[in-house]
């Protein structure tokens, strides 16, 4: 058998010659995407188009360098300033540089011997993240995206709690969470890989401003407990998803304190406003929760996926995933913060606190203020723009950089769900600017996520007089 292939494959130069060629698209790409020169975000394509494309496209074997082109010029472009989309952020270019090395490097992060320089610099991260929290017992670690941080964060929290050993023993009674109806998606998902069954999830209905309402936590608590369940958490949005709204933490801190409940916060969108000056004061009372998730990828413009599990008093990081692995560690009492195999869901850990600490070692942390207060910025301004335009109506004035809003100049009450669809489904396959959509209280309306830095008020007028031109022509 020969191995030439095998050289090939590895070989250094050609590796060269690809990143050259890489990074110089790259490069022209983000130069034309930041400065708006290139028009469109999106190239829309039906799923099934588009997969009949590729299939057809690679059965033609292209080069590695028309590959790479054609992959970038039919993919989204979060780093057009018309993208105001999801909850994903134009990577920081030094970020993206940090991943293509962690990739090459593919150090496993299970056992520290695997990944030494990442396992330090993971930890130097979380004490970045505590520091910031006031938190001085504080621990943590880095996990892939929000979904499997909430997940983790909900087993410590019943590992805490709960008053049997689920982990060694199974389910012997019934466990409950409470959350906000208006929570993500991935929280009732985590309650119910936990086992906890639909009845398990306690949604605490919201407010006019679609926080959770507070003052229905306790009949919410006490209709639980009276139907046989132990009620191990409470978790705090901040913010919901769908609206950007904060949920009143220093509220929830309290009750889940009073009632001895394991106080969590889903911040994996904007957490990060612990790192505003301005807008700081949204989170206030996160520092007493038990646990916290914060998306790197959303509000700290990193690489995705990177996430941290925050847990106020260290030892929580560390009792979650007790188990026996003799041919990983010895036994110990030294709780060993570098085998992260220890503590965290994934056993091969990618080096994904690299995309952070590039960040951090290249522009500092005064660059986590900037990018989060000019993102908030953005959405209030977006807001005041909708606030006073007769065209327009907002859903609630937005809190962090998530803005809810809907056309209705002309359009009947009845018409006003399909006349919005419409408008976001053409502005969709124009693919100039992207924008998503909404349903709240059967209503839908339009939502815009304000992740790129450089989108400004011009675009935000001109994204209104498209929806007007569009609307023209749909009623």
């Amino acid at each position: 058998m020969s191995t030439a292939l095998l050289h090939t494959a590895y070989d250094g130069l050609l590796f060269k010659e690809h990143g050259d060629h890489l990074i110089q698209i790259l490069s022209e790409h983000l130069l034309t995407t930041t400065l708006g020169a290139t028009k469109k975000t999106i190239e829309w394509n039906e799923p099934s188009k588009e997969y009949e494309f590729w299939k057809k496209y690679l059965d033609e074997q292209p080069s590695t360098e028309a590959f790479f082109k054609t992959v970038l010029a039919r993919s989204i472009h979060t780093h057009q300033p018309k993208y105001i989309g999801h909850q994903v952020a134009p990577t920081v270019p030094v970020s993206a540089l940090a991943t293509l090395l962690s990739a090459q490097l593919n150090n496993g992060m299970a056992v520290y011997e695997m990944g030494a320089a990442s396992s330090a610099i993971e930890r130097l991260v979380i004490e970045f993240f505590n520091r910031t929290l006031d938190w001085i017992h504080g621990d943590g670690f880095l996990t892939s995206g929000g979904t499997l941080a909430n997940l983790t964060a909900l087993l410590a929290a019943r590992k805490a709690k709960a008053t049997t050993n689920v982990w060694k023993e199974g389910h012997t009674q019934k466990l409950a969470i409470m959350v906000s109806e208006q929570a993500h998606y991935c929280v009732d998902r985590a309650a119910r890989i936990m086992g906890l069954g639909e009845d398990g999830i306690i949604k605490v209905p919201v407010n006019s401003n679609f926080a959770l309402d507070s003052t229905q936590l306790t009949e919410q608590y006490e209709r639980a407990t009276k139907n046989g369940y132990q009620v191990i958490a409470l978790i705090g949005s901040a913010p919901s998803t769908a609206t950007g709204t904060y949920d009143n933490l220093d509220q929830l801190a309290s009750f889940a304190k009073s009632h001895n409940l394991w106080f969590h916060v889903d911040g994996a969108h904007g957490g990060a406003a612990i790192f505003s000056n301005k807008y700081k004061t949204l989170v206030q009372g996160i520092e007493r929760a038990d646990s916290i998730i914060i998306d790197g990828h959303k509000m700290m413009g990193a690489a995705a996926i990177t996430t941290a599990v925050l847990f106020k008093n260290a030892s929580d990081s560390y009792t979650t995933f007790q188990q026996e692995a003799s041919y990983l560690w010895a036994d110990s009492e030294d709780p060993e913060w570098y085998n992260y195999g220890k503590r965290t869901f994934e056993c091969t850990k990618s080096m994904m606190c690299l995309r952070i600490m590039a960040i951090l070692n290249a522009h500092g942390a005064q660059f986590f203020d900037d990018f989060v207060t000019t993102l908030y910025n953005a959405a209030y301004t977006f807001g005041k723009i909708i606030d006073s335009h007769p065209a327009f109506e907002l859903a609630l004035q937005p809190e962090s950089n998530i803005v809810c809003f809907r056309y209705i100049k002309g359009v009947s009450e009845e018409n006003k769900n399909s006349t919005n669809q419409k408008i976001r489904k053409e502005l969709l396959e124009e693919g100039e600017f992207y924008i998503v959509a909404t349903n709240l209280k059967s209503n839908y309306w339009l939502r815009t996520t304000f992740m790129n830095p450089f989108t400004n008020e011009k675009h935000m007028r001109e994204l209104l007089q498209k929806i007007e031109v569009i609307a023209a022509q749909s009623i």
